[in-house]
């Protein structure tokens, strides 16, 4: 089977006058169905434009996306919006939970645009809510749950279209630390049950949880391989992640 996942020599260039800014430079990335990946790198270095073009949100100035076999490095906005639809499940350091919809509402909306049926969109979006450990806050709106819960509930709303791939950026960053580690063990327990996840962050403790790393720096690849090899996840980082 092919990589779910493959970005073949992918540019990202913004012109600012006569100068071009490399946001990507090159890079060429695999990842297989049931990985775990953390894609680290400080501010601009280039993480977050890798994180948009693969969950579609963006597309190359130049090279190749493939998405489960599928070149769409061409696709059209209407295109990309199916294929973030069907396949592609976020999570956001902000949660982007709509204030005025409860949480079964807020889950259930990534299911209407994707053209799922009233009772089925109910139904998934129920049993979503039920699987993080909100199910008697389907009613709850936003404001009345703790910034851990509204994690957890935007974790739910990813899950309920059963993506191919779960996209987390940086899903810690507005977390204290004990609630972080909780969401932390919670995508480490989807990952367990085979999903696909890539974590968008610049923690090395965060990203030492991860199965891999791949590390960008200035809009290039500098390392790619098991977290326990990137030199810069030090031990005291591994430490603190436990």
């Amino acid at each position: 089977m092919p990589p779910l996942v493959e970005l073949e020599d992918v540019y990202k260039i913004y012109y600012m006058g006569d100068s071009e800014v490399h946001a990507l430079d090159g890079i060429s990335l695999k990842i297989e169905r049931g990985e775990f990946v953390a894609i680290i790198g400080k501010s601009g270095s280039g993480k977050s434009t890798c994180m948009n073009i693969i969950g579609c949100l963006d597309v190359a100035t130049r090279g190749t996306y493939r998405l489960n076999g599928k070149d769409i490095s061409h696709y059209t906005d209407d295109e990309l919006a199916e294929v973030r639809n069907k396949m592609l499940g976020f999570i956001f350091q902000q949660y982007n939970l709509l204030p005025k919809l409860t949480l079964l509402d807020n889950v259930s909306l990534p299911l209407l645009y994707a053209g799922v049926g009233d009772v089925e969109q109910r139904e998934r979006a129920m049993l979503s809510l039920e699987r993080v450990g909100l199910g008697e806050k389907a009613k709850s709106f936003p404001s009345q749950l703790s910034g851990g819960q509204q994690q957890r509930a935007s974790i739910a709303r990813a899950l309920a279209g059963n993506p191919s791939v779960i996209l987390a950026d940086e899903p810690t960053g507005a977390l204290d630390s004990k609630t972080g580690r909780e969401v932390m063990e919670f995508l480490k327990e989807l990952h367990k049950e085979g999903n696909t996840i890539v974590l968008i962050t610049h923690d090395n403790s965060i990203a030492a949880q991860a199965e891999r790393v791949v590390r960008i720096t200035d809009g290039k690849i500098v390392y790619d391989g098991p977290a326990e090899g990137d030199e810069m996840v030090s031990k005291q980082d591994k430490a603190g992640a436990l």
